[in-house]
Order: structure tokens, then sequence, then C-alpha cells
């Protein structure tokens, strides 16, 4: 009896032994299971923390980058502003600067025809030319001939007979003291002069008093169709006489450089 009641309560002690090892286990589990839970309540919360802090960090880089896209589109207004302003000056310096250049290029022209005219007087003259205000070359025969074969001489000469053109002109020719050929005729239409180039007389005109008068005074030579520059009878300025241009005179020449 006794053997049997002591089996009793060693079988009881170990029931209750192992309830009580369930226990411990159920209440072991649970708390595994809670600390399992917080721990995921603890990495969600430091989640949402770090999303909030993303979050926070995009929109100021989003205000950021707005902020600057504005900037720069001033700063692209001005610089544009500034490109267009210097493009003007620009234009307009290069409009002076094509002026400047074509004063410059004519300046240079009249300096270069101002040398060459410069360099032709400073050459020596042929024997038997004067220089005349330093514009053109004179030629005074030492021989006579026809106003014709005169004129031809000039040409052999690369000139032609003397064209005045001016009281200056007109008072250094009196200065030879020849009577001698110019070139003015009017041997094409009577009455009608011209100088050799072509061009009609106009003014100045210095015909001698009562000239020209076409042989009306001494018919014997024909009518006088070329004129001479008596400046042996007839001083000072009005010097110029019609005569047969078959007549011998003295010849002047004029070149111009």
């Amino acid at each position: 009896m006794a053997d049997y009641v002591n089996k009793q309560v060693i079988e009881l002690n170990n029931i209750n032994e192992e309830n009580q090892n369930k226990a411990t286990r159920s209440v072991k589990t649970e708390t595994h299971r809670s600390d399992g839970r917080t721990r995921l309540y603890r990495l969600a919360a430091v989640c949402l923390g770090v999303l909030c802090l993303l979050q926070v960090i995009l929109n100021i880089s989003l205000r950021l980058a707005f902020y600057n896209r504005g900037n720069v589109t001033v700063e692209k207004d001005l610089l544009q502003t500034s490109y267009n302003t210097l493009t003007k000056e620009r234009d307009q310096l290069q409009t002076s600067y094509n002026i400047l250049t074509k004063e410059r290029d004519q300046l240079q022209k009249e300096r270069d025809d101002v040398m060459t005219k410069f360099s032709n007087l400073k050459q020596t003259c042929p024997e038997g030319w004067q220089i005349k205000l330093g514009s053109s070359w004179y030629f005074l025969s030492t021989e006579t001939k026809t106003w014709k074969e005169s004129r031809q001489d000039c040409l052999k000469r690369g000139a032609d007979l003397v064209i005045i053109n001016s009281d200056l002109e007109q008072e250094f020719l009196l200065s030879f003291n020849k009577r001698a050929w110019i070139g003015l005729t009017d041997s094409v239409t009577e009455g009608t002069w011209k100088w050799v180039d072509g061009t009609p007389l106009t003014t100045p005109s210095y015909w001698y008093s009562q000239q020209p008068d076409n042989g009306r005074d001494n018919p014997k030579y024909g009518e006088e169709d070329c004129v001479e520059l008596n400046t042996e009878s007839w001083l000072p300025v009005k010097a110029w006489n019609d005569q047969s241009c078959l007549l011998n005179r003295y010849w002047i020449c004029e070149k111009v450089v």
C-alpha cells in the first residue's frame, strides 16, 4: 500500500513538473514572440522616420532646384541682353571701321597722287622745257613752222599746243616774248574757236583790240584760222591775234603732269 502511494505521489510530482515545464516553455514562447513584435515595431518606426527624413530632403532639394533654375533663367536673360548690346556695339564699330578704312584708302590714294606729281616735278626737265606752277611743262621752240607743223612737233613730244586756262598762265606765257602759236583755231567752223582738245573757247579770252578779224585788214594770206601769242608787239595781257595757219611762227607745247 505504501509503495502504491509512493508511486502515485511520484507520478503526480512528475505530472506537476511536466505541467510546470510546459507552462515555463509557454511563457518563454510568448515572451520571445513579444520581443519579436517589439523589434518589428521598432524597425517599422525607424523605417518610417527614415522615409520622413528622405521626404524632407527631397522637398528641400526640389525647392533648391527650382530656385536655382529661376536664378539660371535670370542670369541667362541678363547674359542675352549683354550679348545683344555687345553685338550692336560691335556692328557700330564695324561700320565706323569700314568708313575709316574707306577714308584711309582715299587719303592714301591722294597722298600717292601727290607723291607721284612731286616725284615728276623733281625730275630734270628736258632741254627747252620750263615748269609752270608745278602742274604743266612748257616747251618753247627755237625755230618757226606753220601751225599744223608746230602741232605735229608737240604731239611727237607727248604734248600738244598750249591751252590757256587762266590769267596766271597767260601772264606766264608772255614772259617768253615770242610770236608763237597756241592751240586755238576755228579752221573747222569759221568763227567757232576751239582748243586742240576739242573744248570750245569760252572764258577767259585774251584777244587784242579788234581781234579776231579773219584777215580783214591784210587779206593777202587768206583766212586767219589759227591764233598766235603776239608778245612782241602787244603787251601786256591782251595779246591774241588770229593769223593765217600757213605762216611760220614759234610755238609753245604744253604737257600736263
